[in-house]
């Protein structure tokens, strides 16, 4: 005679085995997944900003509301340790306005972004240029470090005038990672609230874009000063100048960064302009001009139907290229953009595209004089309406410290010439990461083996930053310690390297 009870005991205990079985194997499997496929990371500290952020203070220009980020390099903390306690930032500088700004009080810094490592891809496909990448600190192999990177084996390596040349070559960004790396020098639809205060770049503010003289350039109105409109005959060209002692320079500032180092920073001359345009439908012109050292390249749309990007250099204008192209009808506003970065010129007038190759050795772009800033402007004829005119340079690397008289590893005249299974790396925040162009003593290895300075060797490479799945969170209270809220609308895929052509 059988016995139930019994029988129910035997299938109970074998439920709960099959269940231990089951998270056992959950359990193998989540941690073979987070060794070899997908890993979390928190990033540190800044020197991957903007592109990704470390513990920062999240602040809004108490002038012209504009939103950026300002980082904990500047206080006495530690490396991978968030301040439970309120700090007083510094006085930061508004990177659209220019306004310096104090918080006025404490504040509770965020947390830096939290993103996914793509684990050992990097066994199966060769890292790409412009890749974002977690490696093992040659210095220190127990830290891990995030840069981007821009040498590969058997590579030369040079950093001039803060781009990159790979063999003597200029290195041009992917689309996506060039989006990506634009930083604003001046947005016009961010106006001040109290202009005549004197903290705008150490003066009352000024409206930069300024008319050249017979120029007829007008803000629309008292209470929309961010539109310009031109009323002017078709055959007579007025120029809208941008003012760099009226607005923010060109210099290669973060408003990440403290404001101390901002006047001995070098010039960035890779810039982009752009803004909508509305047009009466007449045979106008609407353009916009970017200099680069003695050289100005002009780009303009005749509604007329064409597209034109021109050289001026010693005087004489050069037609670099032109198409036809069809205009929009009515007065729909069209999206004006042109770029000068990485010896391309890009302008793109809605859809439509034209762009021209300067060609990829140093000198290419002309004869490279660094101390002459660059100039950026607006012109046209016609009656023409514009609007969020805003004004961007490129990513800037720089060779020189900017707190001693020494030159970066892989600059001109000290190239970095990698060998196999050597890498090298840089942060986006140039002038405040300590990355490849500054390790000033071999990498260690096991068993006493040493690797070359400023040099990432293959096995200390961990994987890809493939997405930020936790961007600095929010507090649910002003007083609350931790920031439990993440920033859904900042989650994003981090950009690398392509192997299209753009």
């Amino acid at each position: 005679m059988t016995n139930p009870s019994g029988d129910k005991r035997k299938d109970r205990a074998a439920e709960v085995a099959n269940t231990f079985e089951w998270l056992i194997t959950a359990f193998v499997l989540a941690f073979v997944f987070r060794a070899f496929v997908m890993e979390a990371f928190r990033i540190p500290t800044g020197s991957m900003a903007d592109t990704l952020l470390g513990a920062h203070f999240r602040l809004r220009c108490s002038q012209c509301a504009y939103k950026y980020n300002y980082g904990l390099g500047n206080f006495n903390v530690q490396r991978d340790v968030i301040p439970q306690e309120d700090l007083r930032p510094k006085p930061s500088r508004c990177p659209s306005c220019g306004y310096l700004q104090s918080t006025g009080g404490a504040m509770r810094a965020s947390n830096g972004d939290r993103i996914l490592v793509l684990k050992c891809i990097y066994q199966f496909f060769q890292p790409k240029q412009w890749d974002v990448v977690v490696f093992k600190n040659p210095l220190d192999p127990s830290e891990n470090y995030i840069k981007r990177l821009i040498g590969r084996p058997g590579e030369r390596v040079d950093i001039i005038d803060g781009d990159i040349y790979i063999n003597g070559q200029i290195s041009r960004k992917p689309r996506q990672v060039q989006d990506e790396l634009w930083m604003p020098v001046y947005n016009n639809d961010y106006q001040p609230a109290r202009p005549t205060e004197p903290a705008f770049n150490r003066h009352t503010w000024q409206q930069p874009f300024r008319n050249i003289e017979g120029s007829g350039w007008v803000t629309f109105d008292a209470n929309n000063p961010t539109v310009f409109r031109l009323d002017s005959p078709e055959d007579r060209i007025n120029t809208l100048a941008y003012d760099t002692s009226a607005g923010n320079d060109f210099r290669a500032t973060y408003a990440y960064d403290d404001t101390s180092d901002y006047d001995i920073l070098p010039y960035c001359s890779d810039l982009m302009m752009r803004f909508w345009c509305r047009s009466n439908g007449g045979n106008g012109r609407v353009g916009i001009f970017l200099s680069k050292y003695e050289t100005t390249y002009r780009a303009w749309v005749d509604f007329g139907g064409e597209m034109t990007i021109a050289r001026v250099l010693g005087g004489q204008e050069n037609v670099l290229a032109r198409e036809s192209i069809s205009v929009p009808a009515g007065d729909k506003p069209v999206m004006l953009k042109f770029a000068n970065v990485d010896h391309m010129l890009i302008f793109e007038f809605g859809s439509q595209k034209i762009s021209c190759d300067l060609k990829r050795e140093p000198n290419d772009a002309g004869p490279r004089k660094t101390d002459i800033p660059p100039q950026a402007g607006i012109f046209g004829a016609g009656k023409l309406w514009l609007s969020h005119i805003a004004l961007f340079r490129d990513i800037h690397y720089t060779d020189k410290s900017p707190h001693s008289n020494s030159f970066a590893r892989a600059t001109e005249g000290n190239p970095l010439t990698l060998g196999q299974d050597q890498f090298f790396v840089l942060g986006d925040n140039s002038p405040r990461s300590e990355d490849g162009r500054w390790w000033d003593r071999p990498g260690k290895g096991n068993y006493g083996r040493t690797y070359p300075e400023g040099i990432v060797p293959r096995e200390y490479l961990v994987g890809k930053a493939l997405f930020v799945y936790w961007p600095a969170g929010f507090r649910p209270f002003a007083r609350s310690r931790f920031a439990v809220i993440p920033n859904i609308g900042q989650m994003r895929l981090i950009y690398g390297g392509s192997d299209r052509i753009e």
